[in-house]
């Protein structure tokens, strides 16, 4: 999640990618991103992305804080979800409770 947005400074909000894609990237959301990548013709990992999303919101409960950035963590993985991927169903059932 990007700090613009509110996104929290923690090694699970950290994701390590090319020069390229990060200055591209920029503080576009995870999803459109993914998305932009896709119609790219690249071949982005939903899988990863969803597992780091997770993380993140999991992490935020855990410690708290962070109102501007949950929102964000949360209306993502929707969007994930409601992209009808397996990766995104997936990564949400094995979520521990």
């Amino acid at each position: 999640m990007p700090r613009v947005k509110g996104g929290p400074s923690w090694l699970e909000n950290e994701v390590a990618a090319c020069s390229r894609c990060n200055s591209e990237r920029g503080h576009t959301a995870p999803v459109p991103w993914l998305e932009e990548c896709e119609r790219r013709g690249w071949q982005p990992d939903e899988l990863r992305l969803t597992r780091v999303l997770t993380a993140l919101d999991d992490a935020i409960a855990e410690r708290g804080g962070q109102r501007r950035a949950r929102p964000h963590v949360e209306a993502q993985l929707r969007r994930l979800r409601r992209r009808g991927s397996p990766p995104a169903e997936q990564a949400a059932r094995s979520r521990p409770a």
